[in-house]
């Protein structure tokens, strides 16, 4: 039987700061463009749900990355990063194959949870479901089973929809019952910051990936112009966050999440002078959590002005 210190390296906990950025993002803006007379615990216990269900799919999902990895044979000795745990032996396909159907379970009575408790019964309940199940199967599909689509370049649009799209837009609706076009700006601006990390990984591992097959968005670019497209994956989200800010401005504590843009110029600096990809590995955890401290000072700038 695996050791604990096995299991926590498998759940990949550096992950989750960046898979709850968007649901604090999305609480800070229900809460800020609140539409209600006050707030009560509901806000409290959607959003603790919220972020209970966003950390169980991203720990699915890196199950479900580290077999399916392997399973496909792109876990070797050549790829860059922390060794994985089914690669290793130290924890067999089938136990990480329980662990994911456990985690998955989990992932499925939280989901339901929320959104009974946010929303009631309803279509827009069913809905949600529905998004929900999509999550779960987006988690599990990303490399594991037959035709993963990570393996077929379109694990950018995934990112971009669930860390993005649903993760700030339906954490906004999930508390207000609401929803509005404008926050459509946070939502690409998150999504695409997110997308970026996903980019440094697959720049990062670009020549395993390669022989093994795994055709991600960095793979079919080439490493040059994969660094040219992480550049306008992070100018297009600082162009969605200040345009947004500028739109709904109140008061300077909406600026504050400004405060982050040094490290991430240091980031893309590094990033688009780099020739060897395997020195990127320490730029895949700088922007991951530049990214989440961005999330925590925008929506404290948003919780501020309220």
């Amino acid at each position: 039987m695996a050791d604990m210190k096995h299991w926590l390296s498998a759940f990949r906990l550096r992950t989750l700061p960046l898979a709850v950025s968007s649901i604090i993002v999305g609480s800070a803006l229900g809460y800020e463009r609140s539409f209600y007379a006050a707030v009560g615990p509901d806000l409290r216990i959607i959003t603790s749900l919220t972020l209970l269900t966003a950390i169980l799919l991203q720990i699915l999902s890196n199950l479900a990355n580290d077999l399916g990895d392997h399973q496909h044979g792109t876990d070797n000795k050549e790829r860059v990063g922390p060794q994985r745990a089914v690669q290793s032996g130290a924890i067999s396909p089938a136990a990480m194959k329980r662990a994911m159907l456990i985690c998955g379970a989990l992932a499925f009575v939280s989901g339901v949870t929320l959104i009974i408790t946010a929303l009631g019964l309803s279509v827009t309940t069913l809905v949600f479901l529905l998004l929900g199940l999509l999550a779960i199967g987006a988690a599990v599909k990303y490399t594991f089973g037959k035709n993963p689509y990570g393996y077929a370049g379109l694990g950018d649009v995934s990112v971009l929809l669930f860390f993005g799209i649903v993760g700030v837009c339906g954490t906004f609706y999930l508390h207000t019952k609401h929803f509005e076009p404008l926050i459509l700006l946070p939502a690409f601006g998150f999504g695409l910051l997110s997308t970026g990390v996903l980019n440094v990984n697959n720049l990062r591992d670009i020549k395993n990936d390669k022989a093994s097959g795994k055709i991600t968005m960095a793979v079919r670019l080439g490493f040059d112009s994969a660094k040219g497209y992480h550049g306008l994956l992070i100018a297009t989200a600082l162009i969605c966050l200040i345009a947004f800010t500028a739109i709904t401005f109140r008061s300077m504590p909406q600026w504050g999440w400004l405060i982050t843009l040094p490290a991430l110029g240091t980031h893309m600096r590094t990033v688009l002078r780099a020739h060897d990809p395997s020195s990127l590995d320490p730029q895949l955890k700088k922007l991951a959590l530049t990214t989440f401290f961005m999330a925590l000072a925008f929506s404290a700038g948003l919780i501020l002005v309220a």
